[in-house]
C-alpha cells in the first residue's frame, strides 16, 4: 500500500500581484500523473489547500476540477484537512458529495473525535489502513480561557490540548484496529512543531498569536506508524521518532524560497512499517533573487539572460541609485527575454524613507499611505506634486482591493 503526502498548496496565491495559475495547474497535473505512475492507493493533503478563507473562482476550479480528475486514476481514498488558512465551513460544504467519491474531508474539529478517523478499506473490503485526519487546532478549540493567566500559563495550556487531542484521536482509532498491529495508524496533523525550519518572509504564521505553542513533535506522534503534517513550506522531518514529516508546499511561495527543492513524501507500507521517500516536484516557475550593487545585478541578470531563463526576478540594490534609474535600466537588461522583475528592494532608499521620526516609532505603527509619502519624500519629489500622486496611489489601491472583492466572487 502507498499513501501520497503533500500539504500547503494555497491555490489563488499571488506573487507581487502575479497570478500563479499556470504553476498550479502544472503542479496538480503533474501530480494526477506522479499518483499513476507511482500507483498510488490513498492521498492525504494536511491543509492549506487555498491562500484564502474566500478563494476565487478560479482557484476553486483547479481544486474541484482536480479531484474529478483524481477519480479516474488508482488512487481509491483521499483524504483532505483544513489549514489556518482555509475555511472550514468552504471546506466541509460539498462533504456529503465528496464522501461519496470516497473523498474525506474534515475541515474543522465537530465535537466527536470519530469525525476525524477515517477507515480505508481495501478492495476486499478488509482495513488496509487506519488516518487519524486532525484539521488545524483553533485555540477556541482546545483550551479555555480563565481569568488572570500568565503567557507562559497560556502556552503551556495550548501545548497541553493539542497533545491530549491527538492522544483522544489515537485511542478512538486503536478501538478500531484492535489487535491487528499490521493495520497501519496514520496520523495528519498542520500545525508548527518545535525545532521546526521555515525561513525569513516565506510566510509561514505563528499559529497562536501571542504564544510560543510549538508543539513537541513527540506528543503528537505516539503510538502512530506516519505522521503527515503540513504548515511549513519547507520539506522535513520533525523532531521525534523518525517518522514524523512535513511535505512543505509544492510551489515557492515567495522569493524567500527561491531555489529551494519542493517534494511530496510517499510512505509504502507492508505491514505498519513504512519506507519513505522523498520525491523531487519540478520547478514550473523560476524564482531569482539577486542582490548587489547595479553592476552586479546588471551582470547577473545578463548572465540569466544568455541561458534563456524566464525567471521572475527580486533585486536588491546595495549600492546608491535613483529608484526610477533602477526601474528604468533592469526593464533594459530584460527586454527580449521571458524573464521579468517582479520587486525591486533598494537598501539605501528603504532605510532613508523608513527611519522612524521617533523612538517609538516602527514599521507596524505606519499606515500603508503613510510610507507612501515617505518614499515621495525620500525620492525627493516636489512638495507641489504630492497630492496628485497621493490621489493616484489611492485610486491604485482602491482599484486592487475591487479587483480582489471581484476574483473571490
Amino acid at each position: 500500500m502507498k499513501i501520497l503526502h503533500t500539504s500547503d498548496w494555497h491555490l489563488g496565491r499571488t506573487l507581487h500581484d502575479r497570478k500563479r495559475y499556470n504553476e498550479f495547474d502544472s503542479f496538480l497535473g503533474w501530480l494526477i500523473g506522479f499518483i499513476q505512475d507511482e500507483k498510488i492507493d490513498i492521498l492525504l493533503v494536511a491543509g492549506d489547500i487555498f491562500d484564502s478563507s474566500a478563494p476565487g473562482s478560479r482557484a476553486q476550479e483547479q481544486y474541484y476540477g482536480f479531484l474529478a480528475r483524481l477519480m479516474g486514476t488508482c488512487c481509491r481514498h483521499i483524504i483532505i484537512i483544513g489549514g489556518n488558512h482555509d475555511s472550514p465551513s468552504f471546506l466541509e460544504a460539498p462533504k456529503e458529495i465528496l464522501g461519496a467519491l470516497r473523498i474525506k474531508v474534515i475541515g474543522a474539529v465537530s465535537g466527536d473525535i470519530a469525525d476525524e478517523i477515517y477507515v480505508a478499506k481495501d478492495r476486499d473490503g478488509g482495513t488496509e489502513a487506519i488516518i487519524c485526519a486532525v484539521p488545524f487546532l483553533r485555540d477556541r478549540d482546545i483550551r479555555t480561557v480563565e481569568p488572570g493567566e500568565s503567557p507562559e500559563d497560556k502556552s503551556r495550556k495550548l501545548k497541553e490540548g493539542v497533545a491530549n487531542h491527538y492522544r483522544k484521536v489515537h485511542e478512538e482509532a486503536g478501538k478500531l484496529r484492535g489487535d491487528d498491529k499490521n493495520v497501519p495508524l496514520i496520523g495528519m496533523g498542520h500545525l508548527f512543531t518545535a525545532q521546526g525550519r521555515s525561513v525569513e518572509g516565506d510566510g509561514v504564521r505563528e499559529l497562536y498569536i501571542g504564544s510560543i505553542a510549538h508543539i513537541d513533535g513527540q506528543d503528537i506522534s505516539k503510538g502512530f506508524d506516519y505522521m503527515a503534517l503540513g504548515h511549513l513550506h519547507m520539506p522535513q522531518a520533525a523532531e521525534g521518532p523518525g517518522n514524523v514529516f512535513y511535505s512543505g508546499s509544492p510551489v515557492p511561495m515567495g522569493f524567500a524560497e527561491a531555489g529551494q527543492t519542493k517534494k511530496v513524501i510517499v510512505a509504502e507500507f507492508s505491514g505498519s512499517s513504512p519506507v519513505i521517500t522523498g520525491h523531487e516536484i519540478p520547478c514550473f516557475q523560476e524564482l531569482e533573487r539577486i542582490s548587489g550593487s547595479m553592476e552586479e545585478i546588471s551582470d547577473k541578470i545578463a548572465a540569466l539572460k544568455e541561458k534563456g531563463s524566464s525567471a521572475w526576478i527580486e533585486a536588491e540594490v546595495t549600492s546608491p541609485a535613483d529608484p526610477a534609474g533602477i526601474r528604468t535600466r533592469l526593464d533594459e537588461l530584460t527586454e527580449g527575454s521571458s524573464m521579468e522583475v517582479l520587486r525591486i528592494k533598494n537598501r539605501n532608499f528603504e532605510a532613508g524613507a523608513l527611519k522612524p521620526l521617533h523612538e517609538d516609532e516602527t514599521l507596524e505603527t505606519l499606515g500603508d499611505r503613510d510610507v507612501f509619502m515617505r518614499c515621495l519624500e525620500a525620492s525627493d519629489i516636489p512638495a507641489d506634486q504630492h497630492a496628485e500622486l497621493l490621489r493616484t496611489y489611492d485610486e491604485a489601491t482602491f482599484s486592487m482591493q475591487m479587483a480582489d472583492t471581484n476574483e473571490n466572487r
